[in-house]
């Protein structure tokens, strides 16, 4: 009985082997599909992990490209503003040289006109003055002597004279 006993242990055991022995082959070969999907999913990874490599590497150069652009923009547009400071200046020192200029042949004008009216006759410089704009005749009268201005003014219209001593006094 014993020997039945022992037969059959070992039968079962046997057959509870070859389960798990298919069990085992089952296991290995769902191991082996699964490695293979990992590897190809691995190597996909892989290369786009290279293309974002590659295509950071090119963003860094067209990064790099597009500053030094700038970079050179940067540069011309500042030489530029130099350059138009540059002409500005030039510019405002003509003005006021030119202003200088005019006022200088403006007084060198005023003077010859003076000495003009100063030799006329206070009746004539009277009449002349009394036709001319009154800001103009202001500024005749004031560069003349006053003994010069209180003549001619003598001899103009009470009216015109008056408007022109108040704009003198001024």
């Amino acid at each position: 009985m014993r020997k039945i006993v022992t037969v059959l242990l070992v039968g079962f055991v046997s057959l509870y082997a070859l389960e798990t022995s298919d069990k085992l082959f089952e296991c290995t070969e769902i191991f082996k599909a699964r490695k293979s999907e990992l590897l190809i999913e691995l190597e996909r990874i892989d290369e786009q992990k290279q293309s974002l490599s590659a295509l950071k590497t090119a963003t860094e150069e067209l990064l790099k490209k597009r500053e030094a652009k700038v970079t050179l923009q940067e540069e011309n547009v500042i030489k530029q503003l130099n350059e138009i400071s540059a002409k500005e200046e030039s510019i405002k020192k003509m003005v006021q040289k030119n202003e200088e200029l005019l006022k200088e042949l403006k007084e060198i004008k005023m003077g010859k006109m003076a000495e003009t009216f100063a030799k006329m006759k206070a009746a004539s410089a009277a009449a002349v003055l009394s036709e001319m704009d009154i800001k103009d005749a202001v500024e005749i009268l004031s560069s003349l002597k006053p003994k010069t201005t209180g003549a001619i003014l003598s001899k103009m219209e009470a009216k015109k004279a008056s408007e022109l001593t108040i704009l003198l006094a001024k």
